[in-house]
């Protein structure tokens, strides 16, 4: 299967556009929900939040696939990793002192790249066994 590497760059781009308006979303309902959670509801909440916007726009504007009950579940076993070692990020961080809001940011920016690539694999792996259609993204 030949790649088309324009087609791939703007992928990337709309991942990143995607990545970049989830994250804000995650962030500000974290810290608005510390305002009255503790750090772990209160990140929970904004991952819940930031993971169905998330969705919507990866599999719509992204890889500009219809929503299946394939990739929600590719989709969310994904996350259900990364939310793991997310909060387990944010746990040492909080372990080591770090305040809670500065923390939280702080586990974004490490897990967020390894969130990318396990999306990646996940899209990928996705479109090639999913059908024997072309790709539309």
């Amino acid at each position: 299967m030949k790649i088309d590497r324009r087609q791939e760059f703007w992928r990337i781009v709309r991942f990143g556009i995607t990545g970049t308006l989830s994250t804000l979303l995650h962030y500000g309902v974290y810290l608005l929900a510390l305002l009255w959670m503790i750090p772990a509801v209160a990140y929970t909440l904004g991952y819940g939040v930031g993971l169905c916007f998330n969705y919507v726009m990866t599999t719509l504007f992204t890889f500009r696939k219809t929503p299946t009950k394939r990739n929600a579940a590719g989709f969310v076993i994904s996350h259900v990793v990364n939310y793991l070692l997310e909060l387990g990020v944010l746990y040492l961080f909080l372990w080591m002192g770090v305040e809670e809001r500065i923390a939280g940011m702080l586990t974004l920016v490490v897990v967020v790249p390894i969130n990318f690539l396990i999306l990646r694999f996940v899209f990928v792996r996705l479109d090639s066994h999913a059908s024997t259609s072309p790709s539309t993204a």
